[in-house]
């Protein structure tokens, strides 16, 4: 609660509420739906999901005012549209060809947005290792958020190369992992801001 607060305080667009138990940020529905209701207007809440069943998802939305659905998994662009509820999809780039991540982008025509992280397709992110951003693909017919391994050291740099449309992070901004730093959360959004300006 007090790290989504703080986040949200600070200025951050969106907070990220991950449903992946087998990650050390994961939170129960219940811890969700209280996080959610401290979270002041105009800020996005995003659930994110790795290869999770209709069910679970269905139990979230249910209990839960989420604004935005993220899949991290093998999803297909049918289920992640089962749900009649904007999402972004995420892909790994780890090991990937830039002409097949092009087209993995262009099976989801309803998403929102697509997500680049540095891990291996199929993988779970969250392992904070960056990768290297001039092998960027272009040509994305949807924004880009820039995930995998920012932090304050050289979020401002990935801005200047890449030009996202947001950028997400979530270890680079901890004091212990699930653990988020105050100082780290409002030193990373400076760098942000100023990369922007």
């Amino acid at each position: 609660m007090e790290d989504a607060v703080t986040a949200a305080t600070l200025g951050t667009d969106a907070i990220g509420l991950v449903f992946y138990p087998k990650s050390p940020r994961y939170v129960e529905i219940e811890q969700a739906a209280e996080i959610c209701a401290r979270i002041p207007a105009f800020v996005t809440t995003v659930a994110l999901f790795m290869d999770a069943n209709e069910q679970q998802v269905s139990d979230v939305l249910q209990r839960v005012p989420i604004d935005l659905l993220q899949f991290h998994g093998t999803e297909t662009p049918d289920y992640c549209n089962r749900f009649n509820r904007p999402y972004i999809k995420a892909l790994g780039m780890a090991g990937e060809a830039r002409a097949d991540i092009i087209s993995k982008a262009g099976r989801f025509t309803e998403s929102r947005g697509i997500l680049l992280d540095s891990h291996a397709p199929g993988a779970a992110g969250g392992t904070g290792e960056a990768y290297d951003w001039n092998s960027m693909p272009e040509g994305f017919d949807k924004p880009v958020i820039l995930a995998g391994g920012l932090g304050v050291d050289n979020v401002a740099e990935a801005i200047t190369k890449v030009h996202p449309w947001a950028v997400d992070v979530s270890s680079g901004v901890e004091a212990d992992k699930g653990i988020k730093s105050a100082d780290l959360m409002s030193e990373f959004i400076n760098e942000v801001n100023n990369a922007n300006r």
